[in-house]
C-alpha cells in the first residue's frame, strides 16, 4: 500500500464529497443526503480548523490523490468530554487497508490534542463489518450497541471505544 498523509479539507474536496454520496457509499448510512445537505456539510468541514475540537481531513496518497476523508468532533460520550471519529474511502480505494492507516494516522493525532477527552469513539452500523473491522484492527474496544435516529431513520450502531490515555498501540 502507498504511504499515506492526511492533509486539511479544501473548497477542492466538494466532488469527493459528493462522489460519496452515492446509494452504494451511504448504504450503513441510511442513504444519501440532499445535493443541499451535501453543500452544508462541505462548508462545515471548511470550518473545522481548530484541532482541539475538531477536523475533517482528506486522506492522501501520497501524490495528492484523495481516497478518501476522517475526521473527528467533540462529543458528550456515557457523560464525559470525547472524540468521535467516522470516515469514508471512495470505492477504488477501498479493500487495501485505506481506511485502517487513515485511522492509526487520526489516533495520532487525536491524542495530540485530546486536551480532558479520554475517548475516541465511533459508531459505524452494525453490519458494516468493514468499519467495524477497521475500529478493531485499530485497537478500538466494542462496548455496545444501539439504535439512534439518522438522517431521519433508525440506524442500529455498534458503539466502540479507544482510551486515548492509554499508551499507543505499536503497528504490525
Amino acid at each position: 500500500m502507498e504511504t499515506l498523509t492526511l492533509r486539511a479539507w479544501t473548497d477542492d474536496d466538494l466532488p469527493m464529497l459528493r462522489a460519496a454520496n452515492s446509494a452504494a457509499m451511504t448504504a450503513h448510512l441510511n442513504g444519501p443526503e440532499s445535493a443541499h445537505r451535501v453543500d452544508e456539510r462541505h462548508a462545515r468541514y471548511l470550518g473545522l480548523t481548530d484541532p482541539s475540537q475538531a477536523r475533517m481531513l482528506v486522506i492522501d496518497d501520497g501524490q495528492r490523490r484523495a481516497l478518501g476523508a476522517i475526521g473527528y468532533w467533540t462529543v458528550d460520550w456515557r457523560g464525559e468530554p470525547a472524540f468521535e471519529t467516522g470516515w469514508f474511502v471512495l470505492p477504488e480505494a477501498q479493500g487495501r487497508g485505506v481506511a485502517s492507516a487513515a485511522l492509526a494516522l487520526l489516533i495520532g493525532i487525536a491524542r495530540e490534542h485530546r486536551g480532558d477527552r479520554r475517548h475516541l469513539v465511533a459508531f459505524p452500523g452494525v453490519d458494516n463489518a468493514a468499519s467495524n473491522g477497521v475500529c478493531r484492527r485499530n485497537g478500538f474496544a466494542l462496548v455496545g450497541s444501539f439504535e439512534e435516529q439518522f438522517r431521519g431513520a433508525e440506524l442500529a450502531v455498534n458503539e466502540w471505544a479507544l482510551d486515548l490515555s492509554a499508551p499507543a498501540r505499536s503497528r504490525p
